[in-house]
């Protein structure tokens, strides 16, 4: 769970700043996101390979450039 302490003469603005950042590493809406819903185990499959398809799709057109 990420917690912030605001410390004394800090504005509101930076802790959250702070917040935002602490949550983005500990990739925790990446993780809401993933349990949001049920994926049978087939689907997950199929999805984890076309992020693949997609990926290598982007590499090889990095290279040609």
């Amino acid at each position: 769970m990420a917690e912030v302490v605001v410390q004394d003469g800090e504005t509101v603005e930076s802790a959250l700043r702070r917040f935002k950042r602490k949550v983005q590493q500990e990739d925790i809406i990446r993780e809401i996101k993933r349990h949001s819903y049920y994926l049978k185990p087939g689907e997950k499959k199929r999805v984890k390979q076309a992020l693949a398809r997609k990926r290598n799709r982007k590499r090889q057109a990095r290279m040609v450039e």
